[in-house]
């Protein structure tokens, strides 16, 4: 054979080429599956998930409608819809002690992984969708240079998304705060500070500007950051990249609580071991050399794709709860087709229309989602009134 022949060497402008190919590619595929509007559209919301969004029988639902007080939605042949942004006047009077009480602020939760593919962004994305379906305004950070939450979004973060309304112009040192950022989404109750691939930089931003000034605190650049927008939502969600960066290292300074997505596999398991001794050893050296500080309200630690037919995970299983006790949540994320199916339309089990796939599937997913969500709407409650009792001593 000759070597020659089987060497295909690729130069810059080649790469440039790759690059512009599958960027119009992907604008390609998104505007076929997002047609007509190129914009997603949150779903619309029947009476029996009105009813379960609200936590009350269906004949509430209907007995309430006949008083008039509540947006009434429209037929669609013979059922009843409500849009998302109604559904959540209805949460709200069904649901007022859910809800963030005065003088309280953000629940900021931190959504961390060393390794790609666990599930973390789409567990960022569906709390989100979740809770914001439960009247709570969420503002969802995309920490990732990949931008796969913001292409949940439907936004292409390489050729939709301003670097300045990202999270880089904090990073940088350009702007105090992120009060800037804040985008609207299609999904009613969550706003999106996007990501871009210019958040690569803040790797060199970050240890730049400590280097400029020793005194710099390079690790409370997003909670400082956050600060402006704590009073103006209910939740704050960070996706995080999948790798112990500074920019993670922010995000995780910046939680109140942690969740850790984890499949149990034997790759995911030893991932999950590296990332906690990385973060020990970053903590020791911000303990020993910079004082610093820091309490988390709860870490969980989520069961994610989960294979019940697959022995080989009942063992891994064990390991992860023996070796996480009660930081692992009492709920698992089944590996189901629903979530395969949304994946590949760029969305999640909340964004899959009903009637696209088995009735039975995607309840099973969405069952999983939703008690999720249930669990962390709890500890968001605890922190709140911790907020409140520290207040009033």
């Amino acid at each position: 054979m000759d070597i020659k022949q089987s060497i295909k060497r690729q130069g810059i402008p080649d790469v440039l080429a790759q690059a512009a190919r599958i960027s119009t590619i992907m604008e390609r595929i998104r505007s076929a599956m997002l047609h007509p509007t190129a914009r997603k559209v949150a779903p619309k919301v029947t009476a029996l998930e009105l009813a379960q969004l609200c936590e009350v029988d269906k004949s509430k639902i209907t007995y309430r409608l006949s008083r008039g007080d509540l947006p009434a939605g429209e037929m669609n042949g013979n059922r009843r819809e409500w849009t998302m942004a109604e559904a959540r006047e209805w949460v709200r009077e069904f649901r007022p002690h859910h809800l963030r009480p005065a003088g309280a602020a953000a629940a900021t939760i931190t959504v961390a992984s060393l390794k790609g593919g666990v599930g973390k962004t789409v567990t960022a994305m569906t709390l989100a969708q979740r809770l914001a379906s439960l009247s709570h305004k969420v503002l969802l950070v995309d920490l990732d240079a990949q931008g796969s939450a913001t292409t949940l979004f439907g936004v292409m973060p390489d050729s939709e998304v301003d670097p300045e309304k990202s999270a880089w112009p904090l990073f940088a040192g350009h702007e105090p705060n992120l009060s800037y950022a804040p985008q609207s989404t299609y999904w009613p109750g969550i706003d999106l500070i996007a990501a871009c691939p210019m958040l690569f930089d803040a790797e060199f931003a970050l240890p730049a500007q400590q280097m400029k000034d020793p005194s710099f605190e390079f690790w409370l650049v997003l909670d400082r950051g956050l600060d402006a927008l704590r009073s103006e939502y209910d939740v704050i969600i960070l996706d995080t990249p999948p790798t112990m960066s500074y920019t993670t290292l922010n995000a995780l300074m910046a939680g109140d609580g942690v969740i850790i997505p984890l499949p149990p596999s034997a790759l995911d398991f030893a991932s999950s071991a590296q990332f906690w001794e990385l973060f020990s050893d970053l903590s020791k050296q911000l303990v020993k050399n910079r004082n610093a500080v820091k309490t988390f309200e709860f870490i969980d630690v989520l069961l994610a794709r989960v294979e019940t037919s697959d022995a080989a995970s009942s063992v891994v299983r064990q390991w992860i709860l023996e070796a996480y006790g009660d930081k692992v949540l009492p709920i698992e994320i089944p590996k189901t087709s629903a979530t395969a199916t949304a994946t590949a339309e760029f969305g999640t089990v909340y964004d899959l229309p009903r009637g696209s796939i088995n009735a039975k599937t995607l309840s099973r997913a969405r069952d999983a989602y939703d008690r999720m969500c249930e669990l962390v709407e709890q500890q968001i409650q605890a922190i709140w009134a911790l907020q409140l009792a520290e207040l009033e001593q």
